[in-house]
C-alpha cells in the first residue's frame, strides 16, 4: 500500500509541477512560441521591468494601485498564494526529509527561485522577489494542515498507550 500511495503521489507532484511550469512560465505562450524562446540574451534582461525590491508589488496592489482593476490585484496575489499550497501539503506526504516547517519552506522558496530566475534568464515573464515572498507563504499554508493531523495523530497515540498502561 505504501508503494501504490508513493507511486501516486510522485505522479501529482509531476502533474502539479507540470500545470505550475504552464501556469508560471508558458501563460502567455503556444508551443511553438516556447521551442523558440529558450534563447539567453543580456540584453533580453529587461532589469526595469522586474522588482527586486521586497514588498514592493504587495503594496502597490494592496494600497496604490487605484489604476489596475481590483480583481486582477486580488487574483495576481491570491495566485501566487494558491498556486503552491499543493506543493506544501504534497512534500511532506512524499517524503519523511519534509516533515519540518522549515526544511518545506526552503524547499517551497528554492522552487519558486527557480520559476522566478527562468522567467529572468529567458523572458517568460517578470522576476519579481514579492513572488517568492507570496510563493513560500502559500507553501507554507500547504504544510500546515499535514503537520496538524501528524500533531493530531501523535497525541491520539500517546492517550491509547497512557489508556492501556
Amino acid at each position: 500500500m505504501k508503494i501504490v500511495m508513493k507511486v501516486g503521489l510522485t505522479f501529482a507532484l509531476c502533474f502539479y509541477l507540470l500545470i505550475l511550469s504552464k501556469l508560471i512560465l508558458f501563460k502567455y505562450l503556444t508551443t511553438p512560441d516556447i521551442i523558440g524562446h529558450f534563447t539567453f540574451s543580456y540584453e533580453g534582461l529587461y532589469w526595469n521591468s522586474h522588482n527586486f525590491i521586497p514588498f514592493k508589488t504587495i503594496t502597490y496592489y494592496l494600497f496604490l494601485a487605484n489604476d489596475i482593476n481590483f480583481n486582477i490585484r486580488v487574483e495576481n496575489l491570491t495566485g501566487n498564494i494558491i498556486g503552491f499550497v499543493p506543493f506544501g501539503f504534497i512534500l511532506p506526504l512524499l517524503s519523511s526529509k519534509f516533515h519540518s516547517f522549515k526544511k518545506v519552506m526552503i524547499a517551497t522558496f528554492c522552487l519558486s527561485l527557480t520559476f522566478e530566475l527562468l522567467q529572468l534568464i529567458f523572458r517568460f515573464g517578470s522576476f519579481d522577489v514579492d513572488d517568492l515572498i507570496l510563493n513560500t507563504i502559500g507553501g507554507m499554508i500547504g504544510y500546515i494542515p499535514i503537520k496538524l493531523v501528524s500533531v493530531y495523530i501523535k497525541h491520539r497515540r500517546v492517550e491509547q498507550k497512557s489508556v492501556m498502561d
